[in-house]
């Protein structure tokens, strides 16, 4: 009796499926796509419409074959790839290279891999969805178009083995923007001035800041002289509390997980890189090995734009909630979140876990660190979007500073925050892209009224600060902020702009190389609706039409291609020839030659002018004027194989000090160890555990 045949991506999900789809199903796995456009010429026929000229790539011949093989013996061949236009898309090329016209085929479609959920897909199966698989193509052909026209151009014009993208290089932009946006940036020095106060001798301090004057005029203090003189009024003026304000603030949970907040807030609070962020959501979702279950997918589809999750998902929660911390911390209605993301398709679900009573710690035996590092956030966030709000009491207390020789009278402010309901955040609380130390004061009983008396003035100099360089959390937000690529994206797009040498991670930030911004300027010049971010997201918008509104997919192509055709010719007749080197004043040691510096594909390296007849090469070290601890040698900053920045002893491999954080010239001020910057104005000693602030040490 012959079954049905199910092909699906990978052999994980083949296995999980397998598991409960039962004997009359048969099981294949397509390891991705199996057929592309070539990869040794455009593979676009230009004159005819934009059409592709598809091909099965050699690694693929044997799969290809195989599954035409399983199709001949099948009853009804069952298409079960993602549910997204990438999936949409494999599922039409399957059936391209492997349809006979005596068996039917089906698209099935499921956002979790559980029974209930797989049931359901197989008993409404459905044709392909075209308008899926035409925005897929579109997207594939108009960056198959920006590549190998343009790249081949930077490889003449710059150096071999670059590549230019439409989203890669607007994300380039970004940073290469926010650079020069910092290095522009003229800080401007502004004071402020803390008092700290007491209502007794007995009773314990706290401090308050000043912010203007009583009838209500800010105060801004720009220099020193200004300071010292509002200083010496505040040492003789008299405080009194003036105002004493509590109000009830509630703080309601995050929605749960789309892709693109998945991967910042991995990168906040577990350091995940966005593709390792969606390797290991994939694992989950696929299904693992969980003791007596066997195989079963632990997540939702992990690649969503939807914050809307199931009835059922949200019955199990609240009922999770209520059994495990009480009816106090169950709101009186689920919750539901509206999606903010442009084009969002509200048909598919957020990530969230498939069985809410599947705790962490039951699967830890079973996970690898990073599968239960990744399944416990996308759990705490789901479980805490449905949970009860945050409570606090924020006071404020207003003090006025009556000074003897003067008609003006300044406000002192004092706020503390004191949580009366933790409610969700017994569970979880969203990370931050900018790590503050936040300060939570806890003020005396005080009335409107109160006598105070002034302990001590703490005045402090400031200086405006630029906007911090992007992270990959800021990074993936700003993408989505403008609607720019799609939850799949993502990852790849900032794996390619490392891999190609554009950017470099500092402290966690990208940090555009010499050789980003060269080629960001000349696609700037040349190309610039390409890096044009509001002409990028008109772009996406316009892709969107094609998959929802049946927009003609060869017109949105057609649209682009004309004028991007007028500027790549432009290009190629003005476009100027770069040579990334740089001279030193060192010579070859092997011929006497003078050495340069060069721009490889690792980033800077020292090599002789004489090349090719001679090869003589040695790494560049950028000094930071510290010096190793271990060996009294030089600190220099290197790159890791990964593209990260790091610093590590000029004596290696004899000294094998290294560290991820930048050294300090200045010692730690406790103990004399060396200092780190550790966050973006904190600092921390490596011997000892002083942490303080940048300017305090500097």
């Amino acid at each position: 009796m012959k079954k049905n045949l199910v092909i699906v991506e990978s052999p994980a999900k083949a296995r999980t499926l397998s598991k409960l789809l039962g004997q009359n199903y048969s099981l294949k796995a397509s390891m991705g796509h199996v057929r592309d456009l070539p990869k040794s010429q455009l593979g676009v026929n230009i004159e005819e419409g934009f059409a592709p000229k598809y091909v099965v790539p050699r690694a693929k011949t044997k799969i290809v074959n195989e599954l035409k093989q399983a199709v001949k013996t099948a009853s009804t061949v069952y298409l079960a790839t993602d549910p997204d236009r990438e999936g949409e898309a494999i599922s039409w090329h399957l059936a391209q290279v492997t349809r006979t016209n005596r068996i039917p085929y089906r698209r099935v479609v499921f956002h979790e891999i559980t029974k209930t959920a797989i049931e359901r897909a197989f008993a409404h199966p459905r044709a392909i969805d075209m308008q899926l698989v035409n925005a897929q193509q579109a997207r594939r052909i108009l960056d198959r178009l920006v590549g190998y026209k343009i790249s081949p151009l930077l490889w003449r014009k710059v150096r071999r083995g670059l590549s230019a993208g439409r989203v890669q290089s607007v994300a380039l932009r970004i940073i290469v923007d926010r650079e020069r946006e910092i290095e522009n940036f003229v800080p401007v020095e502004y004071w402020t001035i803390e008092a700290e106060l007491a209502k007794t001798a007995q009773m314990p301090t706290f401090r308050a800041t000043l912010v203007g004057l009583t009838d209500g005029t800010k105060l801004d203090i720009y220099n020193e002289k200004e300071a010292s003189e509002i200083s010496n009024e505040l040492k003789q003026a008299s405080y009194k509390v003036i105002k004493v304000s509590t109000k009830k603030v509630t703080r309601q949970p995050a929605p749960p997980f789309i892709t693109s907040t998945l991967q910042q807030e991995a990168w906040r609070k577990l350091h995940f890189p966005a593709k390792l962020t969606m390797e290991v959501a994939q694992e989950l979702y696929e299904g693992l090995p969980i003791g007596n279950e066997g195989n079963v997918g632990l997540i939702t589809y992990m690649r969503t734009d939807s914050t809307r999750v199931a009835r059922s998902a949200i019955a199990e929660a609240r009922e999770f909630i209520t059994t495990k911390y009480g009816s106090q911390f169950l709101p009186q209605h689920a919750r539901s979140f509206a999606t903010t993301v442009k084009g969002a398709q509200e048909a598919h679900e957020a990530i969230r876990p498939t069985k809410i009573w599947r705790e962490p710690p039951l699967l830890k035996p079973y996970l690898s660190n990073a599968q239960f590092k990744l399944y416990q956030l996308i759990w705490k966030r789901m479980v805490a979007s449905q949970m009860a709000a945050a409570i606090f009491d924020n006071t404020t207390v207003d003090i006025q500073a009556r000074c003897r020789y003067s008609k003006a009278d300044y406000l002192l402010r004092a706020s503390s925050s004191v949580t009366t309901f933790l409610g969700f955040m017994i569970l979880y609380s969203e990370g931050k892209d900018e790590a503050e130390e936040e300060k939570h004061p806890t003020l005396p009983q005080l009335e409107k009224g109160d006598r105070l008396k002034l302990v001590e003035l703490f005045p402090e100099q400031h200086f405006t600060q630029p906007s911090p360089r992007f992270t990959e959390a800021t990074l993936v937000k700003m993408l989505e902020q403008w609607g720019i690529g799609r939850p799949s994206t993502y990852a790849p797009i900032i794996s390619t702009i490392q891999e190609r040498g554009y950017v470099t991670r500092a402290g966690g930030s990208f940090q555009p190389t010499e050789l980003g911004i060269v080629v960001n300027d000349l696609l700037n010049k040349y190309f610039s609706d390409i890096v044009d971010i509001e002409f990028t997201a008109h772009m996406e918008d316009e892709l969107d039409k094609i998959a929802h509104e049946n927009k003609d997919w060869v017109m949105v192509i057609q649209d682009f291609y004309i004028p991007f055709e007028q500027s790549l010719q432009n290009a190629t007749e003005l476009m100027e020839k770069v040579k990334l080197e740089e001279l030193t004043e060192e010579i070859c040691p092997q011929c006497n030659k003078p050495l340069v510096i060069k721009f490889g594909r690792y980033g800077k390296f020292v090599a002789c002018s004489g090349y090719p007849e001679c090869k003589y090469t040695k790494p560049f070290l950028v000094k930071i004027g510290v010096k190793c601890p271990q060996c009294g040698g030089e600190i220099v900053e290197r790159l890791s194989k990964k593209k990260r920045t790091f610093y590590g002893c000029s004596n290696y491999p004899d000294c094998y000090f290294a560290l991820n954080l930048r050294p300090l010239p200045q010692p730690c001020p406790r103990c004399g160890g060396l200092l780190t910057i550790y966050r973006r104005n904190w600092t921390k000693c490596t011997k000892c555990e002083y942490k303080g602030k940048l300017k305090e040490t500097v």
